[in-house]
């Protein structure tokens, strides 16, 4: 027996799974170099400037942010290009004393960035960006397709309940 709805569902399976694969590859890809892009633009942006320490961060509390080095917020003095003095709060490492020089980052707007990422923390974080972006049109996909053969069995109960009900009478008990 091949009911048009088989034929249909089959379709569906094979449409999904190209979907999947060919689409999910495409979507982790665009979204790794997007991610990747990015990234290289924060490293653009951003540079490094010498600053000063304003206050003690031996005693600081940690920020809870895993790195080998802990870092702490504190508050930094720094001179920028037309030779005017700023001060602003930014992570440091922990441990110095005021007046100790460290080094803080920049944004192009001249304000307290955070440190961009390295090329291979970039690189790191973009794949695992662009495979998330790939599970995730990949699961979306499947689960389409999975209400689509719902729906087909939907059908499917319909039609089995309108034809039991034609022929379930006629098995009913004879009288002999």
């Amino acid at each position: 027996m091949r009911r048009h709805a088989d034929i249909v569902e089959a379709w569906i399976v094979l449409v999904v799974w190209t979907v999947i694969a060919v689409g999910g590859t495409l979507v982790g890809v665009v979204a790794a170099h997007a991610a990747e892009d990015s990234f290289a633009q924060l490293r653009r942006e951003r540079h490094s400037v010498p600053a000063v320490l304003v206050e003690n961060t031996a005693g600081a509390v940690s920020t809870g942010e895993a790195t080998t080095s802990e870092r702490v917020r504190a508050k930094v003095r720094w001179t920028v290009s037309d030779g005017s003095t700023r001060t602003g709060w930014t992570l440091v490492g922990s441990g110095h004393k005021p007046g100790s020089r460290v080094m803080v980052w920049m944004d192009s707007q001249g304000q307290l960035a955070a440190e961009p990422p390295t090329a291979g923390a970039a690189a790191a974080e973009a794949a695992l960006l662009g495979a998330g972006a790939a599970l995730t049109f990949g699961g979306l996909t499947l689960a389409a397709g999975r209400l689509a053969q719902w729906r087909l069995d939907q059908g499917r109960y319909e039609q089995w309940g309108r034809e039991w009900a034609q022929v379930g009478p006629q098995w009913g008990p004879k009288a002999t």
